[in-house]
């Protein structure tokens, strides 16, 4: 019998909730209470999400965040800082110990990246893995999309769907920023440079490294339709169906505690 999994579909929400939806998934997954759950989802206002090690002092400009209207929130995976604007983004929730999870974060990344890409092939949109040169030096931005890592996906050598992975009391979570539409300048205005120079040159070289889907492939796909494919996706390389979870009042009262106690808290955001 194929497993069953979770499918949970939203439209936008405010970063600190949709950060809290994600915590609240694993810990329900951990109690046992849900299967493993795939969800997409959105953000208003527009997010800048750092990651959880990342530090915000001398890297992020809050000033100008808060001046272009977005929010800073910390993510609980790892990795560098995020523009979620025009952009569809996933989260996957799973035991460490389903037998279809493979032990190391690496493989983990590859298996899923591998179910991203079938959906990208549902699309008609043939991305790739990005296979990294290991002695080639990271550049230090604080940018996310600036460099791909293993197993993220390219599209004409370009990095187009970023993701991040963590793992927390036994239960890991991967979420990734699938942009349609990326604005540079408007992205690189968030983030402490050395010097206008610096800026300008870096903002030159990011055009080549990065970009969004709709932008490479010169049309544009109901995001409806790229949901459902990156469904298909999942479901062909993990071999399981889905079915629709609904959130109930109580767990949206959960969710909206743990944003206010922890992912809106300036001591937990600006903690690095």
């Amino acid at each position: 019998m194929t497993e069953k999994w979770m499918l949970l579909d939203q439209s936008k929400l405010d970063p600190a909730v949709n950060m809290a939806v994600d915590e609240k998934l694993m810990d329900w997954h951990r109690a046992g209470l849900i299967p493993p759950v795939l969800r997409f989802y959105g953000w208003t206002p527009a997010g800048l999400s750092v990651g959880y090690f990342q530090r915000t002092e001398g890297k992020i400009d809050r000033e100008a965040v808060a001046s272009h209207g977005f929010r800073l929130v910390r993510r609980p995976t790892g990795g560098q800082a995020v523009l979620h604007d025009d952009e569809l983004t996933y989260s996957f929730v799973i035991s460490e110990e389903h037998q279809g999870v493979p032990k190391t974060i690496k493989e983990a990344h590859k298996l899923i990246s591998e179910a991203l890409l079938v959906g990208l092939k549902n699309l008609d949109i043939d991305a790739s893995f990005a296979l990294l040169d290991e002695k080639k030096q990271a550049s230090g931005t604080a940018i996310c999309f600036e460099e791909p890592s293993w197993y993220e996906i390219t599209l004409n050598g370009r990095k187009v769907i970023g993701s991040a992975q963590a793992r927390h009391d036994g239960i890991l979570l991967q979420h990734g920023s699938i942009p349609l539409h990326m604005n540079a300048v408007e992205l690189f205005d968030l983030f402490v440079f050395e010097n206008d120079r610096v800026k300008e040159r870096m903002l030159r070289a990011f055009g080549g490294k990065a970009a969004g889907i709709f932008d490479l492939i010169g049309r544009e796909i109901p995001i409806e339709e790229m949901k459902e494919a990156f469904q298909r996706g999942f479901a062909e390389v993990f071999e399981v169906s889905f079915e629709t979870l609904t959130l109930t009042d109580a767990q949206w009262d959960a969710i909206h505690t743990l944003a206010e106690q922890k992912f809106r808290r300036e001591s937990y955001l600006f903690s690095r």
